[in-house]
C-alpha cells in the first residue's frame, strides 16, 4: 500500500482535505473530485499500469467503465505511451466520454441493458494481446485506491487532528472502500450507495454476495451502477465489519448543492453519496470522521438542474 502511495505521490500532489461542521461536529472531506481526471480512479490506474513490463505496455490495455476509471486508465496510458481501449456504456455522460477520448483512448460503446461489458472487454483484450484492467476486481487497483487513505492519515496528523476514526465512502464495486479499509485498519468503514443499487450494503448484512435485483431503479449515480460486487472487495470489507447505507436521489441532489455552497466544489452524483448519507442522517457525524467526495465529472446541464432544483 505504501509503495502505491509513494508512486502516486511522485506524480500527483495530495488532494485537499477540507473541514466543515455538521451538527456542530467537525468533519473532514477528502476532495478526490479535484484529481486531474476528476476522480480517485487515477490512483489505481497509475499503480496498475506502471506495474506492467515493457512488452505488456507495447500491447496496451483494455478497461471497462462508465467514465471515471476510463479516464484514469486513459490518463495513465497516455503518460506511459501505451494504447488504451475503453468499453463504455452508450448512455455514459458525455463529459466522461469526451474526457476519455481527449486523453487519446479508443472508446468502444455497448448497451448496458443487453450486453456484458466484461465479456466485450475480455474479447478485445484477448484479440489484441492487451492487459485487461478491471475497475475494482484487482489487487493492484485496490492498493492504488488505498493510497488515498495514506494521504488522509498524513493530512490529519499534520492538522493535529489525530487518526481517522470513521470513513464514509461512495461504493460501486468497492475498490476504493476496500483500499481505504486496508490502508486505515483502525478506522470503521461505511459504504454509501444509491437506493436500489445498494448491493454491497445488502451483501454485508447478509454475509454473502447479493447482486442488484432485476429492473433496478434509474439513478443519476452512473459511476455506481455495478450490478454485483466482487469476492475480492466484498471479502476485504466483510472482514473489516464494514457497514452500508443507501440514499435517495433527492438526498444526492441536496448533497451536491451543499458541496457547492459550503465547500465550493463540483461533485458528481456518485461522488456525493457519502456526503448525502451524512446530511440525510443515515450516518451520524463523529470526531475523526472523513467523508470521501470521490468524483466531480458532470455534464454541466444535468449538474445545473441538480443543484438548482
Amino acid at each position: 500500500m505504501r509503495d502505491a502511495a509513494a508512486k502516486i505521490a511522485a506524480i500527483l500532489p495530495p488532494t485537499p482535505l477540507f473541514v466543515s461542521e455538521i451538527k456542530g461536529v467537525p468533519v473532514a472531506f477528502k476532495a478526490e473530485s479535484l484529481q486531474p481526471i476528476g476522480a480517485f480512479k487515477i490512483r489505481g490506474a497509475w499503480h496498475r499500469l506502471t506495474a506492467l513490463d515493457e512488452n505488456a505496455r507495447l500491447r496496451g490495455v483494455v478497461a471497462f467503465s462508465s467514465g471515471n476509471h476510463a479516464q484514469g486508465v486513459a490518463w495513465a496510458a497516455k503518460r506511459l505511451g501505451m494504447p488504451a481501449i475503453i468499453v463504455m456504456p452508450l448512455d455514459a455522460p458525455r463529459a466522461k466520454v469526451d474526457g476519455t477520448l481527449a486523453l487519446g483512448a479508443e472508446v468502444v460503446g455497448y448497451d448496458r441493458h443487453t450486453e456484458s461489458r466484461e465479456q466485450i472487454a475480455a474479447q478485445l483484450a484477448e484479440a489484441r494481446g492487451a492487459t485487461l484492467v478491471p475497475s475494482f476486481d484487482d489487487a493492484w487497483i485496490i492498493e492504488g485506491q488505498g493510497s488515498a487513505g495514506i494521504e488522509i492519515a498524513s493530512q490529519l496528523e499534520a492538522m493535529g487532528s489525530g487518526e481517522p476514526t470513521h470513513i464514509v465512502v461512495p461504493c460501486g464495486g468497492g475498490g476504493l472502500a476496500a483500499g481505504l479499509a486496508l490502508a486505515l485498519p483502525h478506522a470503521s468503514i461505511t459504504v454509501a450507495e444509491p437506493e436500489g443499487w445498494d448491493d454491497m450494503r445488502r451483501s454485508l448484512e447478509a454475509s454473502w454476495i447479493l447482486p442488484v435485483g432485476d429492473a433496478p431503479p434509474s439513478t443519476s449515480c452512473d459511476a455506481l451502477m455495478t450490478k454485483e460486487v466482487s469476492p475480492l472487495t466484498f471479502d476485504v470489507l466483510s472482514r473489516r465489519d464494514a457497514t452500508g447505507v443507501a440514499v435517495s436521489e433527492s438526498h444526492v441532489k441536496a448533497a451536491q448543492r451543499w458541496a457547492a455552497e459550503r465547500l465550493r466544489l463540483v461533485v458528481e452524483p456518485g461522488g456525493a453519496v457519502a456526503l448525502a448519507a451524512l446530511l440525510a442522517g443515515e450516518v451520524a457525524p463523529s470526531p475523526g470522521m472523513v467523508v470521501i467526495l470521490s468524483g466531480g465529472n458532470v455534464d454541466i446541464d444535468a449538474y445545473a438542474r441538480a443543484i438548482g432544483s
